[in-house]
């Protein structure tokens, strides 16, 4: 499989989807929205992008399954699978607010192959595939070299699931607030883990997100010389819904600090 030739199509599919994302923010309005769970939202453009972007897929690579976040296509044990978030920052997206993005992953059972993260309101597109490195608009990534937390800008997000990560949403922000060089929440998991690959950010971590929220950025951050783990510090995280990414040099206070407070039922 040519995976270079492959992220080039699928950053055309991620930019055209993007594109439909930013045209019908213009007239979007909220009471087209419906709400999952308590305060996890989804509305016709999550559906309607997620369709245009399965068919496209489809076409490309016929022998693929899909997980995706809003069930429009299924996985049926198929040697690849695209793993697709439509719309992530919904909660962004339905205030008029940013960032937003489209997130496309390929892996197989075992593996992340490619990953595309398309940032229409930047108009950036984050790319890269295995073992081929990672690039911002065709320059390579690099994460950061920062190796001191007091020096590090980190991004803390605090997930829907509230009951169950306070505890350590709370320890984290207790022991970092006034201890780092910055703390910083975006709502889109997707964007934040590229901001970890490009050295924007030197660290993020987050809670109860699906595989759609990280499996292309993630891919992005190990292929521009970052970590990436579960809170245990498993390697294998692609099948988890916690992830710590870091510049490397971060990872393993950060998650002595998730470990001194891991969240309820994990």
């Amino acid at each position: 499989m040519d995976l270079a030739s492959l992220a080039a199509n699928v950053c055309r599919i991620a930019m055209n989807a993007g594109s439909f994302l930013k045209e019908e923010r213009k007239t979007f309005r909220r009471e087209n929205v419906e709400e999952k769970r308590a305060h996890d939202y989804v509305s016709y453009v999550d559906k309607e992008s997620e369709k245009l972007i399965v068919a496209e897929l489809s076409a490309l690579l016929p022998e693929a399954g899909f997980i995706t976040e809003e069930d429009s296509a299924v996985y049926r044990g198929e040697p690849y699978c695209w793993v697709v978030d439509p719309l992530d920052g919904t909660t962004n997206y339905i205030h008029d607010n940013t960032p937003y993005c489209v997130s496309i992953a390929l892996r197989t059972k075992e593996e992340l192959l490619l990953g595309v993260v398309y940032d229409p309101c930047r108009d950036e597109c984050f790319y890269g595939w295995k073992d081929g490195g990672a690039y911002l608009d065709g320059e390579r990534m690099r994460v950061s070299d920062v190796r001191q937390l007091e020096n590090a800008f980190l991004m803390i997000e605090l997930p829907y699931n509230s009951n169950e990560y306070a505890r350590t949403g709370e320890h984290l922000l207790h022991s970092l607030y006034g201890k780092v060089g910055g703390i910083r929440m975006n709502g889109s998991a997707a964007l934040g883990i590229c901001y970890v690959a490009a050295g924007r950010l030197d660290a993020w971590e987050e809670a109860f997100i699906g595989k759609w929220d990280y499996a292309a950025a993630a891919l992005l951050v190990l292929e521009a010389g970052g970590r990436v783990t579960d809170f245990y510090g498993n390697d294998n995280f692609i099948d988890t819904h916690h992830i710590i990414a870091t510049n490397g040099h971060l990872h393993p206070e950060l998650q002595t600090l998730i470990r001194e407070a891991l969240p309820l039922g994990m």
